[in-house]
């Protein structure tokens, strides 16, 4: 289950990069922090799961 939610992890971080790019490639912050907010999350999730497989061990 964990690698699931690490590639979830990863497409929301993905998702949130392209998100920030087409803000900045149109000129709107809003997309553009949205974008920004969305990797932070996806990161964020992603330190969790590894805090997670570092105790499993």
């Amino acid at each position: 289950m964990s690698a699931i939610d690490k590639a979830k992890n990863k497409a929301e971080e993905l998702s949130g990069k392209a998100k920030e790019a087409f803000g900045r490639a149109t000129d709107d912050e809003s997309t553009k922090r949205e974008g920004q907010a969305d990797q932070t999350k996806g990161n964020l999730k992603q330190a969790g799961e590894n805090v997670k497989d570092a105790f499993k061990s």
